[in-house]
């Protein structure tokens, strides 16, 4: 089955609901387990990546990831484009709640080029490694002006398997309230799909805006690779 159809074929009101409740979705697997380790093996190959950052040299954790450059592998560009489809609705109804004006394009292809002519021309789309002791500091991935209120992570290999402990993290800053927290352990293949950055979330007098962050908890055996998807580029 095509990328697109396996991304059409997920449940993506319930998964609207998930994120509106949570702040997070967490999906069926949408790759295979060797599509998953031809992403890993390309960690290696310097040529994709436009650059490489060693997170402990800017106290973001410890653990590595790859920038790619553009264009995108075949299968992390269907991803991006595919799931943004669907993904665009749900942001712009997040806007309209939050009373925003900005409004998303249906097509990433579209909205790239919104972010371009703004100076945000990098791609985000990005491979993380982590070995053991490895960890990520809570974070957003914001990277301009320009921010679609969505992103994804895809897990690449097995836990409990491949790697022990690192969790994903998310946590929630509501006003006036103490922060809330999430951990959870996806399969290979799984993906969670997450708030960059601001949601809505219904209170007593109408829907307030929460901060959201996310990171990884400390792997304690293996390693483990996850491919982040971003959908706005870079300044």
């Amino acid at each position: 089955m095509k990328i697109q159809e396996r991304i059409d074929a997920l449940d993506f009101e319930t998964l609207e609901k998930d994120l509106d409740r949570q702040g997070f979705a967490k999906t069926t697997p949408l790759l295979d387990a060797k599509e998953c380790d031809e992403l890993i093996r390309l960690y290696k190959d310097e040529e994709r990546f436009r650059s490489r950052i060693e997170m402990s040299r800017y106290r973001f954790g410890e653990g590595d990831y790859g920038y790619f450059s553009y264009p995108l592998p075949p299968l992390v560009q269907e991803l991006r484009t595919h799931t943004y489809r669907k993904l665009a609705p749900i942001a712009n109804r997040w806007m309209e709640k939050l009373k925003r004006d900005h409004r998303y394009p249906s097509s990433l292809q579209t909205y790239l080029k919104i972010c371009h002519a703004e100076g945000q021309i990098r791609p985000t789309t990005l491979l993380l490694h982590y070995e053991e002791g490895g960890y990520n500091c809570l974070h957003q991935d914001l990277y301009g002006a320009l921010q679609f209120p969505l992103q994804m992570t895809v897990f690449l290999n097995r836990p409990r398997e491949d790697y022990e402990g690192g969790a994903f993290l998310l946590t929630e800053q509501r006003p006036r309230a103490q922060s809330r927290g999430e951990a959870v352990m996806p399969e290979r293949g799984e993906t969670i799909i997450f708030a960059v950055g601001d949601r809505p979330v219904m209170g007593k007098r109408g829907y307030s805006r929460v901060t959201m962050r996310h990171g990884v908890s400390t792997i304690t055996q293996g390693a483990r690779y996850a491919l982040g998807v971003i959908f706005h580029d870079a300044r």
